[in-house]
């Protein structure tokens, strides 16, 4: 389900117009970490690794089979919290996540999107579950981080911190100085949503297939595309030129 009505266009519009500041989740809306890398398969090790330890009860049938690496790093977070354990299952996936890093693949239209967001005046922060490493790595890959540096935002040792929790967000808002309402964070799943809302920030959901649209506006969303073409389109249209000269290239360069 895409943004379609009038009504949804003009308040599309006016999110974009008000956002002085702009938090990107990084996962979705900027790339597909795991393009070339499998998150099942990373979910999978990680699991193997728990019960090569003897731990194969930590986690539960559901928490095993998810497939989800964050899941189970949540998991044992939440039975063991601050612990060795966690901390080192913390960096396995960190190490993971790197190796996907050079295998990911651009969400279209993002790269030229955050170029011509950034040469309009509004700021850009990250702000994820992933490892502020990985994200530099794949921001410098693509010749973007000068329009995010120094703020990216992403997971630290206090796992409990992770979206849904908005402390990432916060710690954008208060080191840019900036207000809320003055904000807008674009996500991919429920938990940014939440961590938006609970944060104070407007929200916008980005959807890659009609089926996580629905789990978007499902989870309250009001505003959700499937595509940062319109987005790109809208801000183009408040009188932006994009920096690198190819407008609406899928990925930027």
């Amino acid at each position: 389900m895409t943004v379609e009505t009038e009504n949804d266009q003009h308040h599309l519009l006016a999110l974009i117009k008000r956002a002085r500041v702009v938090l990107w989740d990084f996962d979705g809306p900027v790339c597909r970490l795991f393009a070339g890398h499998s998150a099942d398969g990373v979910a999978s090790d990680l699991v193997s690794w728990l019960e090569g330890r003897g731990l194969h009860g930590l986690l539960t049938d559901t928490e095993r089979e998810s497939l989800d690496p964050q899941v189970v790093l949540r998991a044992v977070d939440r039975r063991h919290p601050g612990s060795d354990l966690a901390a080192e299952l913390e960096e396995r996936l960190t190490q993971e996540e790197l190796r996907a890093a050079s295998s990911a693949m651009p969400t279209p239209y993002a790269d030229p999107l955050i170029r011509t967001w950034s040469a309009v005046g509004s700021r850009l922060a990250i702000a994820t579950n992933n490892s502020p490493r990985v994200v530099r790595k794949y921001l410098e890959s693509r010749g973007l981080v000068g329009c995010f540096a120094p703020h990216i935002y992403g997971r630290t040792e206090e796992l409990s911190h992770l979206k849904p929790d908005p402390h990432c967000l916060n710690r954008a808002l208060n080191a840019m100085g900036a207000a809320p309402a003055d904000a807008l964070m674009i996500g991919d799943t429920p938990s940014d949503h939440e961590a938006a809302v609970r944060a104070g920030v407007p929200f916008l959901g980005y959807a890659s297939n009609p089926r996580k649209a629905k789990i978007l506006r499902e989870a309250g969303a009001g505003t959700v595309v499937e595509s940062l073409e319109r987005v790109l389109g809208l801000l183009r249209g408040q009188g932006a030129s994009v920096p690198d000269g190819r407008p609406g290239h899928p990925g930027g360069d």
